[in-house]
């Protein structure tokens, strides 16, 4: 039978990673955990798993995750956040796959939670991640901080499971505005480095787009004020970067 590393990277994450753990180690049969000098307890309650947990100074979102999949035992990945985890439906699903392995990874949705609301609509969901691969085909690339897995061989076909990602986001909005903040600022710091540009289009047609596919498009007001909100902010978002990487370029 096939057998499964679960790999996540971590950083004060002690409110999820529990969570995380509790979850992987009914489908995995090992668990390597990267964590970047948590100074939470992060550390002891990875230590109440049975987990390789490796101390490891932050090199970068893919950089990290790239790292922590050359530390696994086996080529058969699934990777998750320390603030993630998965549901039973989704724990079915790959453990059926232990002994019916078809593909070179594997998509699932992911459930995002903002406070006490699972968010059903918006650009939250369906949240579709490849996130149950065979790392010798595949690498985590992007750009930080948003990274993704991608096939060597993107002709490949790839399967869906069932069940979902159960992303916990953020407790309140100031945490929210906080990790935007962060984000945008790495986010423009890595375009700009690629040589990309921020023209006036861009930073008015984007966010207005943006706003638009999340609310309506993608049903973001049966959310209620948190669908509004979120849309707004992925609004705020696609501004905030591209504002600030038109300043990098003012300074340049």
């Amino acid at each position: 039978m096939l057998k499964l590393s679960g790999v996540i990277i971590t950083f004060n994450e002690e409110k999820n990673i529990e969570k995380c753990l509790s979850s992987l180690s009914k489908v995995v049969d090992e668990i390597v955990v990267v964590d970047s000098f948590s100074t939470d307890n992060t550390k002891a309650i990875c230590q109440k798993f049975n987990v390789h947990f490796i101390e490891q100074e932050f090199l970068g979102y893919i950089e990290q995750k790239n790292f922590a999949l050359a530390q696994a035992k086996y080529d058969h990945i699934v990777a998750l956040d320390g603030d993630e985890a998965l549901s039973e439906p989704l724990q079915k699903s790959i453990l059926a796959l232990k002994s019916n392995w078809v593909y070179e990874g594997y998509y699932a949705n992911r459930l995002n939670k903002l406070g006490e609301q699972w968010i059903k609509h918006t650009t939250w969901y369906p949240d579709k991640k490849l996130r149950i691969f065979d790392r010798r085909k595949s690498k985590w690339t992007g750009t930080n901080p948003h990274d993704r897995i991608r096939l060597l061989d993107e002709t490949k076909k790839t399967g869906f499971l069932k069940g979902d990602i159960l992303h916990t986001n953020y407790q309140t909005y100031s945490e929210h505005n906080q990790q935007i903040e962060k984000f945008t600022t790495i986010a423009a710091e890595a375009y700009f480095k690629k040589g990309k540009k921020a023209s006036l289009f861009k930073i008015i047609v984007n966010p207005t787009w943006a706003f638009f596919q999340s609310y309506i498009l993608k049903l973001g007001f049966l959310d209620g004020f948190n669908g509004f909100y979120i849309s707004v902010q992925t609004a705020n978002i696609r501004f905030l970067k591209y504002a600030k990487l038109r300043e990098l370029q003012k300074k340049a």
